[in-house]
């Protein structure tokens, strides 16, 4: 157990303030005037205080004032850290998202050019007349034009002809 030392003081009273007193005149030396021209003040033990106990409190009460400090400082870093996760996660999902969605436009892009080559090689005349005789169609003869006049009368130029494979399925007249 500790015991702590405290200090008594008589009441002073109030002195008068050094300039107002003359300087004296003497031969000798001058005898020093200090502060400390009152008696020292009576000292003595208190007992049963201890200077651990309020230290304890004064640690404790700082302990119990930082405790919210540091637990808002913790959950903000966690926190943080928990945004951050899912936010990287996030991006992550969406940059496969978009690299499987670049993969297939790009064999939709491959598919695109083979049909059109596909259109641009069906589109020969040569392969228009192949298509046309493996539907049954037979190609036509020499082509004749009626050419209409100004004042209403017509003229027929060329000579028509029927299809050569016309003949073959039938006359054409329905009977």
């Amino acid at each position: 157990m500790t015991s702590r030392a405290t200090a008594r003081t008589p009441a002073r009273a109030t002195a008068p303030a050094r300039a107002a007193t003359p300087p004296r005149a003497t031969t000798g030396p001058t005898p020093r005037v200090t502060a400390r021209s009152t008696p020292r003040p009576e000292l003595r033990l208190v007992p049963g205080s201890t200077a651990a106990r309020p230290r304890r409190r004064v640690a404790q009460s700082l302990r119990n004032r930082r405790a919210p400090f540091v637990l808002l400082v913790v959950a903000l870093l966690v926190g943080t850290t928990l945004g951050l996760l899912i936010l990287n996660t996030a991006i992550a999902v969406d940059s496969l998202n978009a690299s499987q969605l670049r993969a297939e436009n790009a064999q939709r892009a491959q598919e695109v050019q083979r049909l059109e080559q596909q259109v641009v090689a069906a589109g020969t005349p040569a392969e228009i007349a192949r298509a046309a005789i493996a539907a049954g169609l037979v190609p036509a003869g020499p082509a004749a034009y009626l050419v209409v006049g100004a004042d209403g009368t017509s003229v027929l130029r060329g000579t028509p002809e029927p299809a050569q494979g016309a003949d073959d399925e039938g006359d054409g007249d329905g009977g």
